[in-house]
């Protein structure tokens, strides 16, 4: 028995005075009320209404039962409303702060077409992993070593001028020596690029081209770091579509190769692998158009130039 139909069949006759404009009243036929009162009454051993007049009128039996067939009514309306507010509750996503306002403009597009609304919050790489630790967000794109990495976003090395003779940049060409004309060239670290995995290896590189340690700067925000490299000869880690994004000059490093790796995590014991499998394309194209995905990643797996 439809224990809910029966009861909003049973209250709207009740109201109506009718079984015709009761049924009516709740968008059913008056023989399916009649057949869904029937099946209350059978079900609880008693008679609702007293059917011999005109007028349908409840019997004591019937206004006993009636309050909390009312209940049962307006928590099944209750939950039908939440089930629906929740379809369409935004889905909280930390992002990288290096993704472009367009890119994250798309994604968040993109992702209304697959029924999810997102709701974004760039940030830096340890905020981003405090949003997930505190669960404001229900999930993440953390910045983790490339062989963990479902998205991958190659790293390279721009300036403010082109130099159609150099394919690539050797941080070996930022030695000074004793000859050197002017301050020494920088290379500026965005605080996407201020972790570990990507941190150590150039710092290693630096310490053994026997750089100075100042050549490596972390940047406290990417408009300084452009700043800088607009005016003077210094040079900024990033993506081929940030770097384009700046109007800079993109190179790859020619003595290293680094790359920002991310991976979808969860806040709690959530989820997110039916965002990852309806958006994985998506979020690649948000991060970067030059990702290279790892293979067995599922729809995100997929390597897209």
């Amino acid at each position: 028995m439809d224990l809910v139909g029966a009861c909003r069949a049973f209250v709207s006759v009740s109201d109506h005075g009718s079984f015709t404009v009761g049924a009516a009243a709740v968008r059913m036929s008056q023989s399916v009320a009649s057949r869904r009162v029937a099946a209350l009454e059978e079900r609880f051993g008693g008679q609702l209404f007293e059917r011999s007049s005109r007028r349908v009128v409840l019997t004591p039996y019937g206004r006993d039962l009636l309050p909390t067939a009312r209940e049962v009514v307006r928590a099944s309306e209750a939950l039908l409303h939440e089930a629906e507010a929740a379809k369409h509750k935004p889905w909280r996503l930390a992002v990288p702060g290096t993704c472009s306002t367009v890119a994250l403009a798309r994604l968040v597009a993109e992702a209304r077409g697959h029924g999810v609304t997102l709701d974004l919050r760039p940030a830096a790489p340890a905020r981003r992993r405090e949003f997930v630790h505190s669960q404001q967000v229900r999930a993440a794109l953390l910045a983790v070593p490339p062989d963990e990495a479902t998205w991958s976003v190659p790293l390279g090395l721009a300036t403010a001028r082109e130099d159609p003779g150099v394919k690539r940049v050797y941080l070996e060409t930022l030695r000074i020596g004793r000859a050197s004309p002017g301050p020494p060239r920088r290379v500026w670290l965005q605080q996407e690029d201020d972790v570990p995995h990507i941190r150590d290896p150039l710092t290693r590189l630096r310490d053994a081209l026997g750089l100075r340690p100042a050549q490596l700067v972390a940047a406290p925000d990417l408009t300084t770091a452009v700043a800088e490299v607009l005016c003077t000869h210094d040079l900024l880690l990033c993506s081929p579509a940030q770097a384009a994004e700046l109007a800079l000059a993109w190179r790859p490093i020619g003595d290293l190769r680094l790359s920002r790796g991310f991976a979808l995590t969860a806040a709690g014991d959530g989820d997110p692998q039916h965002i990852e499998t309806r958006l994985g394309d998506a979020i690649a194209r948000c991060l970067g158009p030059d990702h290279r995905t790892r293979a067995g990643a599922g729809t995100a797996g997929r390597t897209t130039a």
